[in-house]
């Protein structure tokens, strides 16, 4: 059995994923949502359970069996007390931006076992990537079955806590930052006379390859021996590569980093 609580954008890629995988059989799937008029839809259109009330997914699950939460961090805290004063031994994950372990642990039934996940936009599309964080009480069979779900929407990794806010920044501000870079190449093709619709395909692909390439020559070469092997002595690559670091994109995009990490952490303290 597996329940959520928020089958929103984030939640939903979440569902979708899980069913898609087979990892369960979708009456196995209980869960709620806010409009329920959606969540009756859902319901129909997944083949999984709609169920009225927060306590009432939590109560249906065993121990060891795991809650998605997916609702904006404001409300988490509200969302876990609905959920009782004693664990059944229910893995509660929490997808909620910059709600710490510590917080949720506070607002949750006592002693739950607790994974703090952080996904990506990309998820929605199953080229996701998620960072999981567990605290004490989650045994390594119980993470490895949320890691599993989460598989199921793209790639995962374990980090410490404290590195939250850095995977933030790469991995759930970046996809921004990379449509803005994206368009930007587009559109420097449109000054010079392609098609705005052909350029944005062009280079979407040309980013996602390159990302490809990244990621299947892992631990043989690095980004930067693959932009030397596409970089020829007095060549276009070279040139255009020193206007680029010219005019700053480098540090720009460290900047980019080291902002999104600071007002992380100004949020954290809110």
């Amino acid at each position: 059995m597996l329940g959520f609580i928020g089958t929103g954008n984030m939640g939903g890629a979440i569902l979708a994923g899980v069913l898609s995988a087979g990892l369960v059989a979708p009456d196995d799937v209980v869960f709620t949502r806010a409009n329920a008029q959606a969540g009756a839809s859902q319901a129909k259109h997944t083949g999984s359970r709609f169920i009225g009330t927060n306590r009432a997914v939590y109560e249906s699950l065993g121990e060891g069996e795991v809650l998605i939460v997916g609702v904006k961090p404001h409300v988490i805290g509200k969302v876990l007390r609905e959920l009782g004063e004693e664990t059944g031994g229910q893995v509660i994950v929490s997808v909620a931006a910059g709600v710490s372990l510590h917080t949720l642990a506070e607002h949750a039934p006592a002693g739950s076992p607790i994974v703090r996940v952080m996904p990506n936009v990309n998820s929605q599309i199953g080229a996701g990537m998620s960072a999981l964080c567990p605290n004490a009480a989650v045994t390594d069979s119980q993470l490895a079955a949320v890691r599993r779900i989460f598989d199921s929407i793209g790639q995962t990794v374990v980090i410490t806590e404290k590195d939250f806010p850095a995977f933030s920044a790469i991995a759930g501000c970046s996809p921004a930052w990379t449509y803005t870079y994206i368009d930007a190449l587009a559109r420097a093709a449109l000054a010079a006379g392609m098609t705005l619709d052909s350029a944005r395909r062009i280079a979407a692909q040309a980013v996602l390859g390159s990302a490809q390439l990244v990621l299947a020559k892992h631990g043989e070469f690095t980004p930067s021996e693959l932009r030397d092997q596409v970089t020829s002595p007095g060549g276009t690559t070279i040139a255009g590569l020193i206007a680029m670091e010219s005019a700053g994109f480098t540090p720009a995009v460290i900047d980019a980093v080291n902002a999104a990490i600071a007002r992380d952490a100004e949020i954290g303290k809110a």
